[in-house]
């Protein structure tokens, strides 16, 4: 797959890597992997993986963010959800339980799985366990580049997933999520998602969220 969805926003931010034909091709391995989902959607007259767009997503939010993103952040964005299809929600239980278990093994999946790609990348140890650190989300409101991806994370969710999530979901529990989400989120983040184009209904549920 040609990578070509953000190459102006991406080439914009060479900059700041070591390495820019390491970089992009790192970015091209990920969207090559992730286009493999096969749940698909349509991405600027193409039919891409949703874990492709779901990544272009959030790298477009991680830069609205912060516009000088480090490479490690770049990189852990593209990959923070790479080939999540594999493993599926139904493999476990349907309780509270069995949902913690199946985000911790995602986490351990994706950041193992972007551990091998930069490896196989020759990037330095020290990329790759910053890279690793932020996949598994470690430094959640201590460290600034944690910090930015699981705003850019909660944006995506709600620009693009949170109408059709929230129209097959409790309105109450769909609250929970919410205040969850917004409590997770900085002032940069919040700002941000109150900034968000919403239809009537998904408005109300923010309201609602926010007021509790």
């Amino acid at each position: 797959m040609e990578r070509s969805f953000d190459k102006d926003l991406l080439v914009a931010q060479l900059g700041r890597v070591a390495d820019r034909k390491q970089f992009l091709a790192t970015i091209g391995e990920i969207d090559l992997l992730n286009d493999n989902d096969p749940k698909r959607i349509a991405m600027e007259g193409r039919d891409v993986g949703y874990e492709v767009f779901f990544s272009v997503q959030l790298t477009r939010w991680v830069l609205k963010l912060d516009s000088e993103a480090s490479e490690a952040l770049m990189l852990a964005a593209r990959g923070q959800h790479i080939c999540r299809w594999m493993i599926p929600r139904e493999d476990y239980t349907r309780d509270r339980p069995g949902y913690l278990k199946w985000r911790a093994d995602l986490k351990k999946f994706h950041a193992h799985k972007m551990a091998s790609i930069l490896e196989m990348m020759a990037y330095p140890t020290e990329v790759i366990s910053k890279v690793a650190e932020l996949n598994l989300k470690k430094g959640l409101k201590t460290d600034p580049d944690c910090q930015t991806l699981e705003d850019a994370l909660c944006l995506v969710f709600l620009e693009k997933q949170f109408s059709e999530f929230s129209a097959k979901t409790d309105q109450e529990k769909m609250i929970g999520i919410l205040q969850k989400s917004w409590a997770k989120m900085s002032e940069a983040g919040r700002q941000a998602a109150l900034g968000l184009k919403m239809g009537k209904a998904q408005k109300k549920l923010v309201e609602k969220a926010l007021a509790g």
